[in-house]
């Protein structure tokens, strides 16, 4: 994608942060017709296009299963619980994480322990993984943020020195992939949102769990229909928590696009970086390591805000990830341990944002983004650059080393 400035004409519509009619549009006949055999079938709760989808989604995660349930969040949590994690019990995640992921520890009834990102991943700093670790841990939660995967080298290392597991948080990494190996391959087992605005996303909330694990796999297609699986028999206290066969049929015409729609979006990162490259401003890095898929394209800078309103009155939407970290929630005054210091999740909140960022962008409106982010130095003038106060160091490692750690950590237990 080559880029080159272009001024915002007149007749120019505003550029959404994500616009998913576009993606309707593309796929419009085969949608309506997964729908409409749905609806004339009638057979909505679970089904033959939500066993598709797994099968489907957990062969491309390179995994044996896939559990459809309702939401990212369910996701994670049927996980923990699964595990058997609960009371008493600790579970290690990074601060600037949506709060799902500190919900989920919670709703399985153990403490989320919170620790700082390192600076140019935006991903948890396995450094300070190592200073969490209590008697109490049995988990650390790993979040592949904004699409770029975690150091799980690392993660997996330490997990396996102390025998605890590890939980992937895939819900922004569809089709990401770190030494090789998919995003929802990397760890026990992994949790996936396909809430609409994610690189795949159904019409509405829907989740999956993807694992290795057999007997975990059993438990959660258990506990998410009422601990039933013969209608009226209830073999274990489960709940409701069931992707529906409308959002898997969504899912299915979805899935075969994921992979060329990534790589569009991995071209628009790239048109961004050139573009905005010798401004004051911090974007995202790439790494050999791994397949960053671009939910989202974060930049940090100076004012923000000011940044934001120039792009709005230029009809430019745009998205803050996450303005309040979690341990400045109301929500968690208390029930949460934020291992101090939190220095660079509590400073890069007033400093992120996200740019518009979904396959189905021109190349016209990627122009327009970067000439109005341009467009904003030329008339404030140039603003001090974005420093990172502490360099973080990451040790290489032998891609051989990998599965071996994996193989080893995930079936590990503390108790």
């Amino acid at each position: 994608m080559n880029v080159t400035r272009t001024q915002q004409g007149a007749g120019d519509e505003p550029i959404a942060f994500v616009d998913l009619r576009r993606q309707y549009a593309e796929l419009a006949p085969a949608i309506d017709a997964a729908v409409g055999r749905i609806l004339q079938t009638g057979a909505f709760i679970l089904g033959d296009e939500v066993s598709r989808f797994e099968a489907s989604f957990a062969a491309y995660c390179e995994a044996k299963h896939c559990i459809g349930v309702a939401s990212g969040l369910d996701a994670l949590t049927q996980i923990l619980r699964g595990l058997g994690i609960g009371a008493d019990d600790e579970v290690i995640l990074p601060a600037n994480t949506f709060i799902a992921t500190a919900l989920a520890v919670s709703q399985a009834g153990a403490t989320p322990v919170l620790v700082d990102h390192d600076p140019h991943t935006y991903n948890i700093d396995p450094a300070r993984i190592r200073h969490a670790i209590t008697r109490r841990t049995r988990a650390i939660i790993p979040v592949h943020l904004y699409g770029r995967p975690a150091e799980m080298f690392q993660i997996q290392r330490i997990a396996s020195e102390y025998g605890l597991i590890v939980v992937e948080d895939a819900c922004q990494a569809h089709g990401a992939t770190y030494r090789g190996h998919r995003c929802g391959s990397l760890a026990r087992a992994a949790a996936f949102s396909f809430y609409p605005g994610k690189n795949l996303g159904a019409a509405g909330d829907a989740g999956a769990v993807v694992t290795d694990d057999d007997e975990l796999a059993d438990r959660i297609r258990l506990t998410r229909n009422y601990g039933s699986q013969v209608k009226y028999r209830h073999d274990a206290q489960g709940g409701n928590s069931r992707l529906d066969n409308l959002q898997a049929a969504i899912l299915n015409v979805k899935l075969p696009n994921l992979d060329r729609w990534n790589e569009r979006r991995r071209a628009m990162a790239q048109a961004y970086r050139t573009g905005l490259a010798n401004l004051p401003l911090v974007l995202p890095e790439e790494s050999p390591e791994s397949r960053h898929v671009y939910h989202l394209f974060v930049i940090r800078c100076e004012a923000r805000d000011a940044l934001v309103t120039y792009l709005k009155d230029h009809g430019i939407d745009t998205g803050i990830h996450y303005p309040i970290p979690i341990h400045r929630q109301r929500a968690y005054a208390t029930g949460c341990i934020p291992l101090r210091p939190l220095t660079y999740s509590e400073m890069f909140a007033d400093h992120l944002l996200s740019l518009p960022m979904h396959p189905h962008m021109t190349v016209r409106e990627v122009d327009r983004v970067i000439a109005a982010v341009r467009g904003f130095y030329d008339v404030t003038g140039t603003l001090r650059e974005v420093t990172i106060p502490v360099e973080s160091v990451t040790p290489s490692f032998h891609p051989s080393e990998f599965a071996d750690v994996v193989e080893s950590a995930g079936t590990s237990t503390r108790r």
